[in-house]
């Protein structure tokens, strides 16, 4: 069943299962990936017809896609150190990256 997103671009987000932070730059209603990457990253199954999330990862050179059930709302509300974070965001306001309007 497709259901409302829980988290929004630019919302700080911590994974639970992984433990690390980031920031989310786009969100899919339902998982778009392809059935090979799902059955060979994906390996606790989680459900394909809730949303799933990119993610900048914190200190980290690379994003992620993560379902939605391995993220929380992050509670350091610190901004987040990745190389593309000025491509896609702007300033840091009230914890959340604002996007910028054009992409660079």
């Amino acid at each position: 069943m497709d259901r409302m997103a829980r988290f929004f671009v630019g919302q700080l987000v911590h994974h639970q299962r992984f433990n690390y932070r980031g920031v989310v730059f786009d969100v899919d209603a339902t998982f778009q990936g392809t059935e090979e990457w799902y059955a060979q990253v994906a390996l606790s199954r989680p459900p394909k017809n809730q949303p799933w999330y990119h993610v900048l990862v914190d200190q980290a050179g690379y994003a992620t896609y993560v379902a939605e059930r391995h993220l929380k709302a992050d509670t350091a509300n610190t901004p987040i150190t990745h190389p593309l974070l000025d491509k896609l965001f702007g300033n840091f306001s009230q914890d959340r990256y604002m996007l910028k309007e054009t992409i660079q």
